[in-house]
């Protein structure tokens, strides 16, 4: 019996040291670039990061949650009229239907340590009201983290030009995925 209430003092100092800390994102610092590929090339852009924490224990990263501001998506390898003309395609019901969907969420949490810095994640992103499971890595230096995705937009109901549902396309196809950098500062 006395071996049975150490252990249990034993795990109740354990879990009693357990300390969970929520650490909010500081949006204007933080960062997503996105990058979507087709047949003749690529296009880059910027998203904003409306809201969002990471939540550490004892001193470890434990998961997040996060929500884009997609009124944000911007292009920046065109200028002038061709930015504005994919911007606004982009935003279209062909693409991520910002009207009707003024956000998108990511809440994470982590599998496992991937080294000192770096954990597994699994989570779920919500897009056009779609919500899927995501797996990615996610780095943390200091106050600092980064982490990369790869997105498939057909699983959000973004066919337009997509191979995998229009056949014949040629040099007008754009590819499926399409990928994520987040660079966050809390």
């Amino acid at each position: 019996m006395k071996k049975l209430s150490v252990s249990i003092f034993a795990l109740v100092m354990a879990l009693g040291s357990i300390t969970a800390q929520e650490k909010k994102v500081n949006t204007e610092a933080s960062s997503i670039e996105w990058k979507g590929y087709k047949v003749t090339g690529s296009h880059t852009g910027t998203l904003a990061i409306k809201e969002g924490a990471l939540v550490f224990n004892n001193d470890k990263l434990s998961g997040g949650e996060f929500v884009v501001d997609m009124t944000t998506l911007t292009v920046t390898d065109l200028e002038g009229g061709m930015k504005a003309k994919l911007e606004g395609h982009l935003k279209s019901d062909d693409f991520f239907s910002v009207e009707k969907n003024t956000s998108s969420k990511l809440v994470f949490t982590i599998d496992s340590a991937e080294g000192k810095n770096a954990y597994a994640a699994t989570g779920n992103l919500t897009i056009k009201g779609i919500t899927k499971p995501v797996s990615f890595v996610i780095s943390v230096y200091g106050s600092k983290a980064t982490a990369s995705l790869k997105i498939d937009r057909t699983d959000y109901d973004i066919q337009y030009r997509s191979g995998s549902f229009i056949e014949n396309l040629g040099d007008k196809a754009i590819y499926d995925d399409f990928d994520l950098v987040v660079d966050l500062e809390f």
